[in-house]
């Protein structure tokens, strides 16, 4: 499935032992998580900071990189809520807006795919993926659903993500210093603008 293309890598963030970071227990736990990230074994990490987080929930690198955790294992609205709380500590950290946008992006991919859906309460939840008709219990693997037509709900929802996309690619590239690519995500703003707002035939 197609992701949202990342125009720049979404990176984690070492904790480094400054003034900021009075508890070595959080710099221990941070720095485990960073070992299990560079494994690939998000769950581990995101267990790890979820630890550190309630040891001390001030420290903008644990949030930061509990929501590059949730980014790459595919948790997308855990991780929108870290980038958000995130934000809330360092709002000056451009690549924070980034990173929140592309995970914007991805969700709106899997919603429009129809992998996830809202329930009755507005909340997202993932959708069971269909098996392969005759296929066993050993011989299970994954199957593309088919294209959905999004619930008036759904596609508010989808339009309201691309917009706060948009959002904060824009209050990336008005925080961020030296940006390389700049060109190249004004593009891929008004790509998403079109999206949103299509022009019709």
């Amino acid at each position: 499935m197609k992701k949202a293309f990342l125009l720049i890598c979404i990176l984690s963030i070492s904790v480094v032992t400054t003034a900021c970071i009075n508890n070595f227990a959080v710099q221990e736990l941070n720095n485990k998580a960073m070992s299990f990230m560079e494994q690939g074994n998000y769950q581990e990490a995101i267990e790890r900071l979820r630890s550190s987080i309630d040891l001390d929930d001030s420290v903008f690198e644990s949030h930061y990189n509990l929501a590059v955790a949730y980014t790459k294992s595919d948790d997308y609205v855990n991780a929108m809520k870290a980038y958000q709380k995130a934000i809330s500590l360092k709002p000056d950290f451009a690549d924070s807006y980034y990173s929140l946008a592309v995970t914007e992006e991805n969700l709106s991919t899997d919603l429009k795919a129809g992998l996830l859906t809202l329930d009755d309460d507005g909340n997202i939840i993932k959708k069971e993926e269909p098996k392969a008709e005759n296929a066993s219990a050993e011989d299970e693997y994954d199957v593309m659903p088919a294209p959905v037509k999004l619930t008036p709900a759904e596609e508010v929802y989808y339009k309201d993500l691309l917009t706060d996309a948009v959002k904060n690619y824009n209050l990336y590239l008005s925080k961020g210093e030296k940006i390389d690519d700049i060109e190249e995500v004004k593009k891929h703003i008004s790509d998403l603008e079109a999206k949103i707002n299509p022009v019709e035939e």
